[in-house]
């Protein structure tokens, strides 16, 4: 094993819906957290509601407060249409409602920025029906140029999840995009990497293709998970063996936060959220 400089672990606030932000705060903060990976959402931060520059603000003081640092992710299921999971997308047919996530993405950077964070998370979204691979790639591209140039102005990474599902699914979609944006560097267009998705839909191991990442690696969600089945675990619940996968992604330098992601467990979010730090120091193999 190497002697790598420790990772920074955080825990999503989509895992502690149940809990009001500050109880939040002050709960990882008593864990040992270093952060949080907030999700723009009704219960936490709404990005719609009035005085949001105000509330960000709050927000901010909070993290100080508490020591913790954040980055921003937008993968909130009903902030937008309260019918449609993760709707309206980037690949939507109708521009007006490509434009309405855009919109969001937009609000996001600028939140991100008053927050100091480290990174801004999104994701394509699911190819729609009738909608050609080509097209929807046209579409990503053309959604997301005005999102990267503010993440560039604001100096917020931009960090895109290859999410199993989407059209933009794996890392070598993730490159693909890369090249359809004309390469844009690392701290301007950058990785979100899911350690459960590599394990779900990727090969080689987990540990080998973080290695091959690293240079694009921005943002990091970490759960449990089994090969082919898109659900996200406690650990010990899955298959990965994570020593390996952290001495790995620890060993590329990373300095960002590692986020814990299971936002289908808030039921349980504070003994998880203790839980999950235990484990994930106990596995650390230095």
């Amino acid at each position: 094993m190497t002697s790598p400089h420790p990772l920074r672990y955080a825990y999503g606030s989509n895992g502690l819906t149940d809990l009001r932000l500050p109880d939040a705060l002050s709960l990882l903060a008593d864990l040992g957290y270093d952060g949080i990976g907030l999700t723009l959402d009704h219960m936490h931060l709404d990005p719609l509601a009035p005085d949001l520059p105000a509330r960000t603000a709050a927000v901010a003081r909070l993290l100080h407060d508490h020591g913790l640092t954040a980055t921003v992710e937008t993968g909130a299921r009903y902030v937008l249409d309260p019918r449609r999971k993760h709707g309206p997308t980037l690949l939507d047919e109708d521009p007006a409602a490509r434009t309405t996530r855009i919109d969001l993405l937009l609000k996001a950077v600028r939140v991100a920025a008053d927050l100091g964070a480290h990174a801004l998370h999104c994701f394509s979204g699911v190819t729609p029906d009738g909608t050609d691979t080509d097209t929807a790639w046209k579409r990503l591209a053309e959604s997301l140029t005005p999102v990267v140039e503010a993440a560039q102005a604001t100096r917020v990474p931009l960090a895109v999840e290859p999410e199993p599902g989407h059209l933009l699914a794996t890392t070598a979609d993730f490159h693909h995009l890369r090249a359809l944006l004309g390469d844009p560097p690392p701290d301007v267009l950058g990785l979100t990497l899911d350690i459960g998705h590599l394990q779900c839909v990727e090969e080689p191991a987990p540990a080998d293709r973080i290695r091959e990442a690293a240079p694009w690696i921005r943002h990091v969600q970490i759960e449990d998970m089994r090969r082919g089945v898109h659900e996200h675990l406690p650990f010990g619940d899955g298959e990965i063996d994570f020593p390996p996968v952290l001495d790995a992604l620890a060993a590329t330098g990373y300095r960002g936060l590692t986020t814990v992601e299971l936002p289908r467990h808030s039921h349980a979010g504070p003994e998880l959220a203790r839980t999950s730090i235990a484990f994930l120091k106990g596995a650390q193999p230095w």
